[in-house]
């Protein structure tokens, strides 16, 4: 086995009724909790990289950790570059070894997004890797992305069939209501995700696989763990699971989740500092919180995305 495109994931995923999740990762407890789970599921899983992390783990070890994963758990791994900003990036991410990158231009007027999008594609596609593009613009903070609530919008469902034909992407990134970060939306609303943008794109674009961004649920056990041990989280709130379950269901193949893998290491890493103050083993802390990744990634492979069993 070695590392693969979505493609045939996402064929399967959108016949299937499920999604693909797809867990950015930063170092190698994060690889392995994310890997582990998805081997004891027999779930295919795509691993996300972002520029920054790139930056931090240093290109050359993630693609490395990310080949151990495969040999370690004989799955269909898919290794993708999250938020490509340039022509650049994602030719560099292509040439190291990505199966699949992702080329943001998003925030660029029409015909400058298809004209980008569209050189990431054919470069890509004479390399084997797969393309995903973006439509509409997410609210919120991951890594270099950095969008206001006034700046983002809605994907314009009328837009997307051109946009597709012309570019020849792979797969979509859409907007409908998920944003980045923890802080998705104001305590004591209750969030819904624009289905009905959703179903029209679905029908505009039949069989074509649809990526949800901005995804985490923010799992309050471990905003909690961090407040009672020196953070302050107030009000942090995500995407109903629910609701996911159900984009899962529809057009959408490929849900992101970053900011819960996040909580989920933070939280434990500062629960235990806070029961062992004199501890200073990084593998007494790093552990617990991989085997906490590890079993997060499998309530949203079993009870989220629903891809248990499809490897």
């Amino acid at each position: 086995m070695s590392i693969v495109t979505s493609k045939e994931m996402f064929e399967k995923a959108y016949q299937g009724g499920y999604a693909i999740g797809a867990f950015n990762v930063n170092n190698m407890e994060i690889i392995q909790g994310i890997t582990e789970a998805a081997k004891e599921c027999n779930a295919p899983v795509i691993l996300q990289v972002s520029s920054g992390a790139r930056k931090y783990a240093n290109r050359t070890y993630l693609v490395k950790l990310v080949e151990a994963a495969v040999i370690e758990t004989g799955l269909p791994i898919c290794l993708h570059l999250d938020h490509g900003d340039s022509f650049e990036l994602c030719k560099s991410c292509v040439d190291d070894g990505f199966s699949s990158v992702m080329i943001d231009a998003s925030s660029k007027p029409f015909e400058e997004n298809i004209a980008l999008t569209r050189q990431v594609v054919e470069y890509a596609h004479a390399h084997g890797a797969v393309v995903e593009a973006e439509l509409g613009t997410l609210a919120g903070i991951e890594d270099d992305v950095h969008v206001s609530a006034e700046d983002s919008s809605y994907t314009r469902p009328e837009d997307v069939q051109e946009f597709v034909e012309r570019t020849g992407c792979d797969s979509l990134a859409i907007a409908i209501g998920t944003s980045h970060g923890a802080y998705k939306f104001k305590p004591g609303t209750k969030p819904q995700l624009r289905f009905d943008i959703l179903e029209e794109v679905s029908e505009r674009l039949p069989g074509f696989p649809i990526v949800l961004h901005g995804s985490s649920s923010v799992p309050q056990e471990y905003v909690q763990m961090i407040n009672e041990n020196g953070g302050a989280m107030p009000g942090a709130i995500g995407v109903p699971e629910d609701q996911l379950r159900q984009a899962a269901r529809l057009a959408v193949c490929k849900i992101n989740i970053d900011s819960d893998l996040r909580l989920a290491m933070t939280g434990t890493i500062r629960k235990y500092f806070a029961e062992h103050p004199s501890e200073f083993d990084p593998r007494k802390y790093l552990g617990p919180a991989r085997t906490n990744i590890k079993e997060l990634v499998k309530h949203k492979i079993i009870d989220v995305l629903g891809c248990d069993g499809k490897a």
